[in-house]
C-alpha cells in the first residue's frame, strides 16, 4: 500500500494509469473479435503505420495525433477492403503495409530530426508522454467501445463468427467490420504513447488468447479478456515503477504470465 500511495502521488503516473486502463480495456474487447476473425496481427501492422505517420508529423512540426489518427484509420479501411476483395490474404496485406510504413518512418526520421525523445517514446513507449488530452481521448474511446458491445452485442457476435449468416439476417457486415477496424486504429494510436509501436499489439492479442484457455462462450471470453487486460496493465505498471523497468515491456511480461497461468488451469481442468 505504501508503494501504491507513493506511485499515485505523481500526476504523470496517474494519467498513465487512467489512460492505460481505458486503452487496455478497449484493446482487449476489440481483440476478441479480431483474434476470432484471424485479424490478430492487424494491431502490429497499424502500429507500424502509426509510427510512420508520427515520424513524419514530428519531422514537419505537425500535431502527432491529428496526423496519425486519420492516416491509421485510412490504413485500417484499406486493409479491410483489400482482404474483402480476396486478391491478397489478410496476413500478406498486413505485412506489406506494415513493412512499408515502418520503412517510410525510419527514412523520414533519419533524414530530418533523427531519433529524438519524441520519436523514441512512440517507438518504445513512455509513461512520461501521457497528457490530459490522452486521458480524455482514451475515456471517450472506451465509452464508444463499451457502447458498441452493449448495444450491438448480437450483431458483433454474428459478424465475428459467421459473416454469411449475419448478412442473411440483415446485418450490415461491412459497416460493423469497418467500425471495429476504425476503433482498433484509434486504440493503437493512443496506446502507442504508453506501450510503444513494438509492443502495442500485445494488448490486442494476449488478453483474448488468455481468456480462451478457460472460457468457451463469446460473452465469457469478452468479459474475462477485459478483466485480464485491466488487471495485467495495473500489475505491469506497478512492477514498472517498483523495479524501474519500461512500462510497456512490464505489461507484456505480466500478460505472458497470465497466459501461462490460464493454460495451466485449463490443463488441470481437462485432466
Amino acid at each position: 500500500m505504501e508503494l501504491l500511495r507513493e506511485m499515485l502521488s505523481y500526476p504523470f503516473i496517474v494519467r498513465a494509469l487512467i489512460s492505460g486502463l481505458f486503452i487496455s480495456l478497449c484493446a482487449s474487447l476489440l481483440g476478441v473479435s479480431l483474434v476470432l476473425k484471424r485479424y490478430s496481427m492487424i494491431g502490429d501492422g497499424l502500429s507500424h503505420v502509426s509510427f510512420g505517420a508520427l515520424s513524419a508529423a514530428i519531422a514537419f512540426g505537425w500535431a502527432p495525433l491529428l496526423v496519425s489518427i486519420p492516416v491509421v484509420v485510412l490504413a485500417a479501411v484499406l486493409l479491410l477492403r483489400i482482404t474483402e476483395n480476396g486478391k491478397i490474404k489478410s496476413d500478406a496485406a498486413i505485412a506489406m503495409i506494415s513493412a512499408g510504413s515502418l520503412a517510410v518512418g525510419i527514412i523520414v526520421t533519419s533524414l530530418t530530426t533523427g531519433m529524438t525523445t519524441d520519436v523514441s517514446s512512440y517507438m518504445f513507449g513512455s509513461i512520461l508522454a501521457m497528457s490530459k488530452v490522452d486521458v480524455t481521448l482514451s475515456a471517450a474511446l472506451s465509452a464508444v467501445v463499451l457502447g458498441m458491445f452493449a448495444l450491438c452485442y448480437n450483431k458483433v457476435f454474428a459478424v465475428t463468427f459467421d459473416e454469411s449468416f449475419a448478412r442473411a439476417t440483415g446485418v450490415n457486415v461491412s459497416a460493423y467490420s469497418m467500425m471495429i477496424a476504425v476503433l482498433t486504429a484509434v486504440t493503437i494510436v493512443l496506446g502507442m504513447r504508453m506501450m510503444g509501436a513494438m509492443l502495442i499489439s500485445s494488448l490486442v492479442i494476449f488478453p483474448s488468447l488468455t481468456s480462451m484457455r478457460v472460457f468457451k462462450s463469446f460473452s465469457g471470453v469478452a468479459v474475462s479478456s477485459g478483466c485480464v487486460s485491466v488487471v495485467c496493465f495495473f500489475a505491469g505498471l506497478v512492477l514498472s515503477y517498483a523495479y524501474s523497468i519500461p512500462a510497456g515491456a512490464s505489461v507484456v511480461v505480466v500478460n505472458m504470465t497470465a497466459f501461462l497461468l490460464f493454460t495451466i488451469v485449463r490443463t488441470v481442468r481437462c485432466r
